[in-house]
């Protein structure tokens, strides 16, 4: 399926191919890194930023 997508986008060089791929990669990654973390640890990181200390 991702073969027929960048066949019929044209002519997309390595370069770009790459960026996506590596683009998506990340994404998926962070993704997963995110939803799987404790929520004390959300919430501890999420009050960071107004925290005077």
């Amino acid at each position: 399926m991702f073969k027929y997508i960048l066949q019929g986008a044209g002519d997309i060089n390595w370069m770009a191919t790459t960026a996506l791929v590596l683009f998506f990669f990340i994404f998926v990654a962070g993704s997963a890194w995110v939803l799987t973390r404790k929520k004390d640890y959300v919430d501890k990181v999420s009050r960071l930023p107004l925290d005077d200390e």
